[in-house]
Protein backbone atom coordinates (compact mmCIF):
# COMPACT_ATOMS: atom_id res chain seq x y z
CA UNK A 1 0.00 0.00 0.00
CA UNK A 2 1.80 3.85 -1.10
CA UNK A 3 0.66 5.95 1.76
CA UNK A 4 0.60 8.87 -0.02
CA UNK A 5 -2.52 7.33 -1.98
CA UNK A 6 -4.49 9.48 0.23
CA UNK A 7 -7.09 10.04 -2.98
CA UNK A 8 -7.14 6.23 -3.86
CA UNK A 9 -7.65 4.98 -0.35
CA UNK A 10 -10.59 8.11 0.61
CA UNK A 11 -12.44 6.36 -3.01
CA UNK A 12 -12.35 2.72 -1.46
CA UNK A 13 -13.43 4.28 1.59
CA UNK A 14 -16.24 6.12 -0.03
CA UNK A 15 -17.30 3.11 -2.11
CA UNK A 16 -18.13 1.03 1.19
CA UNK A 17 -19.84 4.19 2.97
CA UNK A 18 -22.33 4.79 -0.36
CA UNK A 19 -23.24 0.58 0.17
CA UNK A 20 -24.15 1.53 3.76
CA UNK A 21 -25.95 4.89 3.58
CA UNK A 22 -28.89 6.44 1.39
CA UNK A 23 -28.20 7.92 -1.34
CA UNK A 24 -29.27 11.54 -0.22
CA UNK A 25 -27.01 10.93 3.09
CA UNK A 26 -24.54 9.91 0.95
CA UNK A 27 -24.24 12.88 -1.50
CA UNK A 28 -25.04 15.35 1.46
CA UNK A 29 -22.57 14.55 4.02
CA UNK A 30 -19.85 12.64 2.46
CA UNK A 31 -19.55 13.70 -1.11
CA UNK A 32 -18.21 17.08 -0.05
CA UNK A 33 -15.36 15.58 2.16
CA UNK A 34 -11.79 15.88 0.49
CA UNK A 35 -9.15 13.90 0.94
CA UNK A 36 -5.98 15.96 2.27
CA UNK A 37 -3.19 13.03 2.95
CA UNK A 38 -2.21 10.42 4.89
CA UNK A 39 0.62 9.99 6.87
CA UNK A 40 2.09 7.95 9.73
CA UNK A 41 -1.18 5.57 9.67
CA UNK A 42 -3.08 9.25 10.10
CA UNK A 43 -5.92 10.00 7.35
CA UNK A 44 -6.91 13.84 7.12
CA UNK A 45 -9.97 14.74 5.42
CA UNK A 46 -11.05 18.13 4.40
CA UNK A 47 -14.50 19.34 5.86
CA UNK A 48 -16.76 22.47 4.96
CA UNK A 49 -17.35 23.72 8.23
CA UNK A 50 -17.63 23.75 11.48
CA UNK A 51 -20.85 22.11 11.90
CA UNK A 52 -20.01 19.57 9.26
CA UNK A 53 -17.41 18.60 11.16
CA UNK A 54 -19.87 18.58 14.17
CA UNK A 55 -22.29 16.93 12.78
CA UNK A 56 -20.39 13.90 10.93
CA UNK A 57 -18.84 13.20 14.59
CA UNK A 58 -22.12 12.48 16.09
CA UNK A 59 -24.03 10.95 13.55
CA UNK A 60 -20.75 8.97 11.35
CA UNK A 61 -18.13 8.38 13.68
CA UNK A 62 -18.46 5.21 14.05
CA UNK A 63 -19.00 4.18 9.50
CA UNK A 64 -15.82 5.95 8.95
CA UNK A 65 -13.95 3.86 11.96
CA UNK A 66 -15.19 1.15 10.92
CA UNK A 67 -14.44 1.44 6.72
CA UNK A 68 -11.26 3.11 7.78
CA UNK A 69 -10.15 -0.05 9.57
CA UNK A 70 -11.71 -2.16 6.88
CA UNK A 71 -10.34 -0.84 4.05
CA UNK A 72 -6.59 0.79 5.41
CA UNK A 73 -5.93 -1.21 8.34
CA UNK A 74 -7.00 -1.58 11.93
CA UNK A 75 -5.98 1.13 14.11
CA UNK A 76 -6.15 3.41 11.50
CA UNK A 77 -6.10 7.64 12.72
CA UNK A 78 -8.57 9.72 11.53
CA UNK A 79 -8.13 13.84 11.45
CA UNK A 80 -10.29 16.75 10.13
CA UNK A 81 -9.29 20.01 8.38
CA UNK A 82 -12.46 22.27 9.16
CA UNK A 83 -12.42 25.17 6.89
CA UNK A 84 -13.61 28.05 9.39
CA UNK A 85 -13.24 30.90 7.35
CA UNK A 86 -14.40 30.60 3.93
CA UNK A 87 -13.18 34.57 2.74
CA UNK A 88 -9.67 34.15 4.37
CA UNK A 89 -9.73 30.25 3.72
CA UNK A 90 -8.41 29.95 7.59
CA UNK A 91 -8.98 26.36 8.46
CA UNK A 92 -8.15 24.36 11.49
CA UNK A 93 -7.16 21.08 12.21
CA UNK A 94 -9.50 18.56 14.91
CA UNK A 95 -8.90 14.88 15.94
CA UNK A 96 -11.94 12.31 15.67
CA UNK A 97 -13.30 10.88 18.60
CA UNK A 98 -11.47 7.62 19.76
CA UNK A 99 -15.01 6.22 21.26
CA UNK A 100 -15.14 2.77 20.65
CA UNK A 101 -17.06 1.31 17.43
CA UNK A 102 -20.22 -0.51 18.05
CA UNK A 103 -20.47 -4.26 17.27
CA UNK A 104 -23.42 -4.30 15.28
CA UNK A 105 -22.02 -1.29 13.01
CA UNK A 106 -18.92 -3.36 12.89
CA UNK A 107 -21.13 -6.20 11.52
CA UNK A 108 -22.94 -4.31 9.16
CA UNK A 109 -19.44 -3.36 7.07
CA UNK A 110 -18.04 -6.70 7.33
CA UNK A 111 -21.25 -8.16 5.68
CA UNK A 112 -21.97 -5.13 3.15
CA UNK A 113 -25.62 -4.83 4.55
CA UNK A 114 -27.22 -1.60 4.14
CA UNK A 115 -27.29 0.25 7.47
CA UNK A 116 -30.43 1.94 9.10
CA UNK A 117 -32.17 4.17 6.92
CA UNK A 118 -30.69 7.33 8.80
CA UNK A 119 -31.56 10.70 7.20
CA UNK A 120 -35.22 9.63 4.75
CA UNK A 121 -35.31 11.87 1.57
CA UNK A 122 -37.95 14.41 1.92
CA UNK A 123 -40.35 14.33 -0.92
CA UNK A 124 -39.89 17.65 -2.61
CA UNK A 125 -42.71 17.75 -4.25
CA UNK A 126 -45.39 17.35 -1.48
CA UNK A 127 -44.44 20.09 0.80
CA UNK A 128 -47.25 22.05 1.97
CA UNK A 129 -45.62 25.11 3.64
CA UNK A 130 -48.21 25.77 6.16
CA UNK A 131 -49.05 29.63 4.35
CA UNK A 132 -51.99 31.46 5.58
CA UNK A 133 -52.96 32.78 2.10
CA UNK A 134 -55.25 35.37 3.71
CA UNK A 135 -52.28 37.05 4.93
CA UNK A 136 -50.76 39.05 2.23
CA UNK A 137 -48.65 42.34 1.62
CA UNK A 138 -51.90 44.02 -0.46
CA UNK A 139 -53.48 43.60 2.76
CA UNK A 140 -51.35 44.41 5.39
CA UNK A 141 -52.01 48.03 6.29
CA UNK A 142 -49.19 49.81 6.38
CA UNK A 143 -48.10 52.79 9.33
CA UNK A 144 -45.65 54.44 10.96
CA UNK A 145 -45.55 51.97 13.61
CA UNK A 146 -44.51 48.96 10.92
CA UNK A 147 -43.06 50.87 8.09
CA UNK A 148 -39.42 49.77 8.67
CA UNK A 149 -40.71 46.34 9.25
CA UNK A 150 -42.28 46.11 5.75
CA UNK A 151 -39.61 47.39 3.79
CA UNK A 152 -37.61 45.12 5.04
CA UNK A 153 -39.79 42.47 4.82
CA UNK A 154 -40.79 43.10 0.85
CA UNK A 155 -36.87 43.66 0.40
CA UNK A 156 -36.67 40.30 1.59
CA UNK A 157 -39.27 38.75 -0.40
CA UNK A 158 -38.10 39.96 -3.56
CA UNK A 159 -34.55 38.78 -2.94
CA UNK A 160 -34.72 35.83 -0.34
CA UNK A 161 -31.37 35.01 1.14
CA UNK A 162 -29.79 37.87 -1.14
CA UNK A 163 -30.21 40.90 1.33
CA UNK A 164 -28.25 41.19 4.89
CA UNK A 165 -31.58 41.20 5.96
CA UNK A 166 -31.00 37.07 6.97
CA UNK A 167 -31.88 36.28 9.35
CA UNK A 168 -34.58 38.63 9.87
CA UNK A 169 -35.56 38.86 12.87
CA UNK A 170 -39.60 40.56 13.54
CA UNK A 171 -40.11 41.22 17.17
CA UNK A 172 -43.25 43.01 18.91
CA UNK A 173 -46.39 42.45 21.37
CA UNK A 174 -49.12 40.22 20.57
CA UNK A 175 -51.68 41.08 17.85
CA UNK A 176 -49.14 43.53 15.78
CA UNK A 177 -49.11 41.76 12.62
CA UNK A 178 -45.88 39.39 12.81
CA UNK A 179 -47.65 36.49 11.76
CA UNK A 180 -49.27 38.40 9.03
CA UNK A 181 -46.08 39.39 8.08
CA UNK A 182 -43.82 36.35 7.96
CA UNK A 183 -46.31 34.62 5.81
CA UNK A 184 -46.70 37.50 3.62
CA UNK A 185 -42.97 37.27 2.71
CA UNK A 186 -43.41 33.29 2.40
CA UNK A 187 -46.62 33.73 -0.03
CA UNK A 188 -44.81 36.54 -2.12
CA UNK A 189 -41.60 34.41 -2.50
CA UNK A 190 -43.61 31.46 -3.44
CA UNK A 191 -44.65 33.42 -5.87
CA UNK A 192 -42.01 34.72 -7.14
CA UNK A 193 -39.51 31.55 -6.82
CA UNK A 194 -42.04 28.54 -7.53
CA UNK A 195 -39.09 26.20 -7.63
CA UNK A 196 -38.12 27.08 -3.69
CA UNK A 197 -39.03 25.01 -0.55
CA UNK A 198 -41.08 27.44 1.75
CA UNK A 199 -41.84 26.46 5.27
CA UNK A 200 -44.22 27.89 8.15
CA UNK A 201 -43.86 26.46 11.48
CA UNK A 202 -44.48 27.70 15.03
CA UNK A 203 -41.90 27.27 17.63
CA UNK A 204 -44.42 25.41 19.63
CA UNK A 205 -45.29 22.58 16.57
CA UNK A 206 -41.53 22.72 15.85
CA UNK A 207 -41.05 21.37 19.16
CA UNK A 208 -43.68 18.82 19.34
CA UNK A 209 -42.54 17.60 16.08
CA UNK A 210 -38.81 16.94 17.68
CA UNK A 211 -39.78 15.76 20.70
CA UNK A 212 -41.57 13.10 18.18
CA UNK A 213 -38.78 12.71 16.52
CA UNK A 214 -36.43 11.61 19.92
CA UNK A 215 -39.78 8.84 20.72
CA UNK A 216 -39.57 7.53 17.48
CA UNK A 217 -35.61 7.31 17.33
CA UNK A 218 -36.20 9.81 13.80
CA UNK A 219 -34.57 12.59 14.95
CA UNK A 220 -32.39 12.16 11.87
CA UNK A 221 -35.10 12.22 9.65
CA UNK A 222 -35.96 15.20 11.37
CA UNK A 223 -33.06 17.57 11.01
CA UNK A 224 -32.62 16.45 7.26
CA UNK A 225 -36.16 17.63 6.16
CA UNK A 226 -35.53 20.77 7.85
CA UNK A 227 -31.96 21.25 6.37
CA UNK A 228 -33.65 20.94 2.63
CA UNK A 229 -35.62 24.30 3.16
CA UNK A 230 -34.96 27.23 1.59
CA UNK A 231 -36.91 29.56 3.21
CA UNK A 232 -37.70 28.64 6.79
CA UNK A 233 -40.15 30.84 9.05
CA UNK A 234 -40.36 30.04 12.60
CA UNK A 235 -43.22 31.66 14.48
CA UNK A 236 -43.39 32.71 18.15
CA UNK A 237 -39.28 31.77 18.51
CA UNK A 238 -39.48 32.66 22.04
CA UNK A 239 -41.40 29.71 23.09
CA UNK A 240 -37.89 28.11 22.69
CA UNK A 241 -36.85 29.12 26.10
CA UNK A 242 -35.95 26.40 28.70
CA UNK A 243 -36.11 23.85 26.17
CA UNK A 244 -31.88 23.26 25.50
CA UNK A 245 -31.87 20.27 23.39
CA UNK A 246 -34.43 21.30 21.27
CA UNK A 247 -32.36 25.15 21.40
CA UNK A 248 -29.61 22.80 20.28
CA UNK A 249 -31.19 20.77 17.58
CA UNK A 250 -32.77 23.98 15.90
CA UNK A 251 -28.70 25.56 16.33
CA UNK A 252 -27.66 23.09 13.95
CA UNK A 253 -30.47 23.46 11.58
CA UNK A 254 -29.80 27.07 11.83
CA UNK A 255 -26.37 26.76 11.03
CA UNK A 256 -26.86 24.47 8.13
CA UNK A 257 -29.54 26.48 6.40
CA UNK A 258 -27.43 30.15 6.99
CA UNK A 259 -24.59 28.48 5.81
CA UNK A 260 -26.35 27.35 2.62
CA UNK A 261 -27.92 30.73 1.35
CA UNK A 262 -30.93 29.72 2.97
CA UNK A 263 -33.85 32.77 4.20
CA UNK A 264 -34.55 32.68 8.17
CA UNK A 265 -36.89 34.60 9.04
CA UNK A 266 -37.97 34.43 13.22
CA UNK A 267 -40.84 36.43 14.79
CA UNK A 268 -40.49 36.98 19.11
CA UNK A 269 -43.00 38.64 21.35
CA UNK A 270 -39.85 40.58 22.34
CA UNK A 271 -36.39 41.62 20.96
CA UNK A 272 -33.58 39.15 21.14
CA UNK A 273 -31.74 41.13 24.09
CA UNK A 274 -34.82 39.94 26.63
CA UNK A 275 -35.39 36.78 25.72
CA UNK A 276 -35.00 34.68 28.73
CA UNK A 277 -33.65 30.88 28.83
CA UNK A 278 -32.09 30.90 25.28
CA UNK A 279 -28.47 30.27 24.61
CA UNK A 280 -26.30 33.15 23.97
CA UNK A 281 -25.08 31.03 20.70
CA UNK A 282 -28.32 31.69 19.56
CA UNK A 283 -28.98 35.04 20.13
CA UNK A 284 -25.94 36.22 19.04
CA UNK A 285 -27.05 34.47 15.79
CA UNK A 286 -30.21 36.04 15.72
CA UNK A 287 -28.93 39.35 15.73
CA UNK A 288 -26.78 38.42 12.68
CA UNK A 289 -29.31 39.82 10.26
CA UNK A 290 -31.91 42.25 10.92
CA UNK A 291 -34.12 42.63 13.96
CA UNK A 292 -37.08 44.78 13.61
CA UNK A 293 -39.57 45.96 15.61
CA UNK A 294 -43.36 46.40 14.88
CA UNK A 295 -44.79 48.46 17.49
CA UNK A 296 -48.30 48.78 18.26
CA UNK A 297 -50.12 50.46 16.12
CA UNK A 298 -51.04 54.40 16.10
CA UNK A 299 -54.39 55.71 16.36
CA UNK A 300 -54.47 56.63 12.55
CA UNK A 301 -53.32 53.27 11.67
CA UNK A 302 -56.04 51.73 13.88
CA UNK A 303 -58.57 53.65 11.55
CA UNK A 304 -57.34 53.04 7.96
CA UNK A 305 -57.39 49.28 9.27
CA UNK A 306 -60.81 49.43 10.41
CA UNK A 307 -61.63 50.94 7.05
CA UNK A 308 -59.86 48.17 5.19
CA UNK A 309 -61.42 45.61 7.24
CA UNK A 310 -65.46 47.03 6.83
CA UNK A 311 -64.62 48.04 2.91
CA UNK A 312 -63.27 43.92 2.46
CA UNK A 313 -66.32 42.53 4.39
CA UNK A 314 -68.47 45.30 2.39
CA UNK A 315 -69.55 46.45 6.33
CA UNK A 316 -70.43 50.39 6.48
CA UNK A 317 -70.23 52.05 9.96
CA UNK A 318 -70.76 55.49 10.49
CA UNK A 319 -67.09 57.52 10.75
CA UNK A 320 -67.82 58.45 14.45
CA UNK A 321 -68.47 54.56 15.37
CA UNK A 322 -64.50 54.12 13.87
CA UNK A 323 -63.10 57.04 15.65
CA UNK A 324 -64.44 55.47 19.26
CA UNK A 325 -63.54 52.33 18.00
CA UNK A 326 -59.61 53.42 17.27
CA UNK A 327 -59.59 55.55 19.90
CA UNK A 328 -60.46 52.76 22.57
CA UNK A 329 -58.99 49.89 21.16
CA UNK A 330 -55.63 50.06 21.39
CA UNK A 331 -53.70 46.41 22.01
CA UNK A 332 -53.92 44.73 18.84
CA UNK A 333 -55.25 44.45 15.07
CA UNK A 334 -56.78 41.37 16.41
CA UNK A 335 -58.81 43.09 19.33
CA UNK A 336 -60.28 45.67 16.16
CA UNK A 337 -61.61 43.23 14.22
CA UNK A 338 -63.04 41.15 17.03
CA UNK A 339 -64.72 44.18 18.11
CA UNK A 340 -66.31 44.49 14.87
CA UNK A 341 -67.49 41.31 14.61
CA UNK A 342 -69.47 41.69 18.06
CA UNK A 343 -70.91 45.10 16.61
CA UNK A 344 -72.37 43.19 13.51
CA UNK A 345 -73.31 40.63 15.58
CA UNK A 346 -75.30 42.22 18.31
CA UNK A 347 -76.76 44.59 15.38
CA UNK A 348 -78.18 41.13 13.14
CA UNK A 349 -79.37 39.76 16.15
CA UNK A 350 -81.54 42.64 18.27
CA UNK A 351 -82.11 44.05 15.02
CA UNK A 352 -79.87 47.46 16.38
CA UNK A 353 -78.61 50.01 14.07
CA UNK A 354 -74.86 50.56 14.32
CA UNK A 355 -74.43 53.55 16.25
CA UNK A 356 -72.28 55.04 18.64
CA UNK A 357 -74.43 53.67 21.52
CA UNK A 358 -74.49 50.33 20.21
CA UNK A 359 -70.39 50.92 20.02
CA UNK A 360 -70.12 52.15 23.29
CA UNK A 361 -72.35 49.47 25.04
CA UNK A 362 -70.38 46.38 23.58
CA UNK A 363 -66.93 47.81 24.07
CA UNK A 364 -67.39 48.16 27.84
CA UNK A 365 -68.04 44.50 28.00
CA UNK A 366 -64.97 43.15 26.04
CA UNK A 367 -62.32 46.01 26.20
CA UNK A 368 -61.13 47.12 29.28
CA UNK A 369 -61.82 50.72 29.22
CA UNK A 370 -61.72 51.44 32.76
CA UNK A 371 -57.73 51.79 32.57
CA UNK A 372 -55.90 53.89 30.32
CA UNK A 373 -52.89 52.51 28.95
CA UNK A 374 -49.75 54.42 30.64
CA UNK A 375 -47.23 56.31 28.35
CA UNK A 376 -43.69 56.88 28.67
CA UNK A 377 -44.56 60.24 28.06
CA UNK A 378 -46.70 59.93 30.95
CA UNK A 379 -44.51 58.64 32.83
CA UNK A 380 -41.17 60.74 32.49
CA UNK A 381 -44.31 63.95 33.26
CA UNK A 382 -45.06 62.10 35.96
CA UNK A 383 -41.48 61.33 36.89
CA UNK A 384 -40.36 65.01 36.33
CA UNK A 385 -43.15 66.65 38.46
CA UNK A 386 -42.37 64.52 41.62
CA UNK A 387 -38.86 65.47 41.59
CA UNK A 388 -39.78 69.68 40.73
CA UNK A 389 -37.38 69.42 37.64
CA UNK A 390 -38.54 69.98 33.65
CA UNK A 391 -38.85 67.55 31.47
CA UNK A 392 -36.47 68.47 29.19
CA UNK A 393 -33.52 68.11 31.58
CA UNK A 394 -34.39 64.02 31.25
CA UNK A 395 -33.04 64.67 27.23
CA UNK A 396 -30.32 66.21 28.14
CA UNK A 397 -26.56 64.70 28.23
CA UNK A 398 -26.41 65.63 31.70
CA UNK A 399 -24.66 63.73 34.31
CA UNK A 400 -25.68 65.20 37.39
CA UNK A 401 -26.94 62.68 40.41
CA UNK A 402 -30.57 63.66 40.64
CA UNK A 403 -30.50 64.15 36.79
CA UNK A 404 -29.96 60.40 36.41
CA UNK A 405 -31.50 58.69 39.19
CA UNK A 406 -34.54 60.77 37.47
CA UNK A 407 -33.97 58.86 34.34
CA UNK A 408 -33.44 55.46 35.60
CA UNK A 409 -36.24 55.60 37.75
CA UNK A 410 -38.05 57.03 34.55
CA UNK A 411 -36.83 54.25 32.39
CA UNK A 412 -37.69 51.41 35.67
CA UNK A 413 -41.18 52.37 35.47
CA UNK A 414 -41.23 52.45 31.39
CA UNK A 415 -40.01 48.77 31.73
CA UNK A 416 -42.98 47.87 34.50
CA UNK A 417 -45.89 49.45 33.10
CA UNK A 418 -45.73 49.71 29.38
CA UNK A 419 -44.74 46.81 26.54
CA UNK A 420 -41.96 49.15 24.87
CA UNK A 421 -38.82 47.15 24.46
CA UNK A 422 -35.72 48.57 25.79
CA UNK A 423 -34.48 49.99 23.00
CA UNK A 424 -37.50 52.10 22.51
CA UNK A 425 -37.25 53.22 25.85
CA UNK A 426 -33.68 54.11 25.68
CA UNK A 427 -34.53 56.12 22.71
CA UNK A 428 -37.61 58.11 24.15
CA UNK A 429 -35.68 58.71 27.39
CA UNK A 430 -32.39 60.75 27.03
CA UNK A 431 -31.45 59.29 23.43
CA UNK A 432 -29.72 55.75 25.47
CA UNK A 433 -28.86 52.40 24.20
CA UNK A 434 -31.31 49.05 25.69
CA UNK A 435 -28.40 48.37 28.15
CA UNK A 436 -28.75 51.45 29.64
CA UNK A 437 -32.18 50.89 30.20
CA UNK A 438 -31.08 47.27 31.50
CA UNK A 439 -28.60 48.98 34.22
CA UNK A 440 -31.08 51.71 35.17
CA UNK A 441 -33.96 48.84 36.38
CA UNK A 442 -30.48 46.99 38.21
CA UNK A 443 -29.98 49.91 39.87
CA UNK A 444 -33.56 50.61 40.69
CA UNK A 445 -34.34 47.46 42.39
CA UNK A 446 -31.21 47.48 44.64
CA UNK A 447 -32.06 51.18 45.79
CA UNK A 448 -35.44 49.98 46.61
CA UNK A 449 -34.21 46.93 48.98
CA UNK A 450 -31.83 48.86 50.91
CA UNK A 451 -32.82 52.91 50.44
CA UNK A 452 -36.43 53.32 52.82
CA UNK A 453 -36.55 56.99 51.03
CA UNK A 454 -35.97 55.75 47.98
CA UNK A 455 -38.78 53.25 48.11
CA UNK A 456 -41.16 55.68 49.14
CA UNK A 457 -40.35 58.15 46.20
CA UNK A 458 -41.10 55.39 43.73
CA UNK A 459 -44.27 53.98 45.86
CA UNK A 460 -45.56 57.95 45.56
CA UNK A 461 -44.80 58.15 41.62
CA UNK A 462 -46.86 55.00 41.11
CA UNK A 463 -49.87 56.44 42.73
CA UNK A 464 -49.51 59.05 41.32
CA UNK A 465 -49.49 57.18 37.78
CA UNK A 466 -52.53 54.63 38.56
CA UNK A 467 -54.57 58.27 39.01
CA UNK A 468 -53.98 58.87 35.65
CA UNK A 469 -55.08 55.98 34.02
Amino acid sequence: MIESDHVGLWNRCLKVIQDNVPETTFNTWFVPISPLKYEDKTLTLQVPSQFFYEFIEDKFIDLLRATLYKEIGEGTKLMYNVMVDNSSKTTINLEASNRPISTSQKSVIRNGNKAPNTLKAPAVQDLDSQLNPDYTFENFIEGYSNKLSRSVAEAVAQNPAKTVFNPLFLHGASGVGKTHLSNAIGSKIKELYPEKRVLYVSAHLFQVQYTDSVRNNTTNDFINFYQTIDILIIDDIQEFAGVTKTQNTFFHIFNHLHQNGKQLILTSDRAPVLLQGMEERLLTRFKWGMVAELEKPSIELRKDILRNKLHRDGLQFPAEVIEYIAENVHESVRDLEGVIISIMAHSTIYNKDIDLDLAQRILRKIVRNETKAITIDTIIETVCQHFEIDTSVIHTKSRKREVVQVRQIAMFLAKKHTDSSSSKIGQLIGGKDHATVLHACKIVKELCEVDKTFRADLESIETSLKKKR
